[in-house]
């Protein structure tokens, strides 16, 4: 870019330890802003007036003063005004100066002289965009500003390689449909953007597609996992029967029920018939081996009693009582009275109990209607020596003490300070039969006492309520014998 001179006067910068003096008489030069100077008169009068108005203006005494020049003044005569003589010219022309671009940090310094030469190629200074864009730019701005910025540049779109200009690839920008771009569905793959459509219509993996058989949503990729666990797929028999397929949820019930090709085991496998063959042969196979079945059902109800008798005497032997003391519970009392003295000899009997885990087995028994001299006015209790596991390592005869306590109910803290009742004891002779070792017919009455309450007594204080009556048999602990 050409600068007029005016532009480029006004923006010199001096060093200030090489700029003219300007006190001195050499460098008292004033630089008037260049106005077209006026036409000169035609009148030769004029004109000579005009010439010594100048010729005064320039000379050395007028100095301070800043005439305006005429219009219409060759550039020459314009230089005469700045520079009034050749002295003042050749001290200004000559000055050092830095770049007008100093700041933008071009590093040229060089006599004011060249600096007109220098503006020319300067990389800082601003010149028009070759492409007549308008814009401004500086030299060393200038190849990026072709390249990217400049709106009047040719682009080739590198995606369809079809020419624009700055501003017209920056519209086509985001929208070439020849731009590789990722799936909007998040499949990961990457797709002309022209044939994202017919992409996501029939390629995409994460294209919803509908079950053909469940009618249930799935993306294209889970779809065939799906497939293997659909419950309406069909799928043929496993046993290779002449029906089918089947879905999936049907299927089960279809071996179960319905397939002539599937072995199954007989009927009475669970009593020993060890047939299994196909489903359509079961039938005469179950029709010819009638007796058979019956006789392999007979053996396992035997065998299943046997069981049952085992579980029976299990059960027992954890309900027993091995405390040496039972708190015997009769209920249904009223009922079981009425029939004592209705039938004769009645007896209850409790459940038998043991001293120890080891020791001694007994069993009290009860007369509701008395028994011997008590029969008809008393109530009669008895123990008996059972026949047990351990008896051969025993002690014999049994010489443990033994107590009888039949409880008054709802007594308990009133006044007495205890539970009421009535309680007989008594120590076995060592010389009576009823404790020696028992066979295994044992005793059938034991020892104990006809006599042990009255009914009237028991009528007449609460030994029975809610119909129920409590008797407890306890062997003193501190004589059980064992190994």
């Amino acid at each position: 870019m050409v600068r007029s001179l005016s532009q480029w006067t006004k923006t010199l910068s001096f060093p200030a330890r090489i700029s003219p003096n300007r006190n001195s008489k050499d460098c008292n030069v004033n630089v008037l802003p260049i106005t077209p100077p006026p036409a000169p008169p035609r009148n030769k009068s004029t004109s000579t007036s005009s010439a010594s108005t100048m010729s005064s203006s320039s000379s050395p005494s007028s100095s301070s003063s800043s005439p305006t020049p005429p219009p219409n003044v060759p550039i020459t005569e314009i230089s005469q005004i700045i520079y009034p003589d050749p002295e003042s010219e050749k001290a200004i022309m000559g000055s050092l100066v830095f770049c007008i671009h100093h700041k933008q940090g071009c590093k040229w310094s060089d006599e004011l002289r060249k600096l007109k030469a220098h503006l020319n190629t300067c990389k800082h200074d601003a010149i028009q965009c070759p492409n007549k864009c308008g814009s401004q730019i500086p030299r060393v701005m200038m190849t990026d500003h072709l390249a990217f910025t400049c709106i009047l540049r040719r682009a080739i779109c590198e995606f369809c390689n079809v020419e624009f200009t700055g501003i017209g690839l920056e519209e086509h920008a985001g929208t070439c449909s020849s731009e590789p771009i990722y799936c909007e569905s998040k499949c990961g793959t990457r797709v002309l953007r022209g044939r994202m459509s017919i992409h996501r219509a029939k390629d995409c993996a994460k294209r919803l597609r509908r079950c053909p058989h469940c009618g249930r949503e799935f993306c294209a990729d889970t779809l065939a996992a799906h497939g293997a666990t659909c419950p309406r797929s069909p799928i043929p028999c496993p046993q290779r029967c002449d029906a089918g397929p089947f879905a999936r949820a049907d299927l089960d019930a279809h071996l179960r029920d319905e397939c002539k090709a599937l072995t199954v085991p007989c009927t009475f496998k669970e009593a020993g018939c060890r047939f299994k063959g196909p489903r359509h042969l079961l039938e005469a196979h179950l029709e010819a081996n009638t007796s058979a079945h019956l006789s392999l059902m007979v053996a396992l109800s035997g065998r299943q009693g046997q069981q049952i008798n085992m579980l029976k005497s299990a059960m027992a032997k954890l309900s027993t009582n091995y405390t040496g003391t039972l708190l015997w519970k009769i209920t249904d009392w009223s009922v079981k009275m009425q029939e004592a003295k209705t039938k004769d000899g009645l007896e209850l009997v409790s459940p038998p109990f043991y001293t120890s885990q080891y020791g001694y087995k007994l069993q009290a028994s009860m007369f509701l209607n008395g028994n011997g001299p008590g029969e008809g006015t008393h109530v009669s209790v008895y123990i008996k020596v059972l026949p047990g596991e351990y008896d051969a390592l025993l002690k014999w005869p049994f010489s443990h003490s033994v107590t009888f306590t039949l409880f008054e109910q709802g007594t308990l803290g009133s006044g007495g300070g205890g539970q009421g009742g009535v309680a007989e004891s008594f120590v076995p002779d060592p010389t009576w039969e009823n404790f020696q070792r028992p066979s295994t017919e044992p005793d059938a009455l034991g020892f104990g006492f006809p006599r042990f309450v009255s009914h009237e007594l028991l009528n007449r204080r609460p030994f029975v309520r809610d119909d129920t009556v409590f008797l407890r048999v306890k062997v003193d602990p501190s004589k059980i014998v064992a190994v």
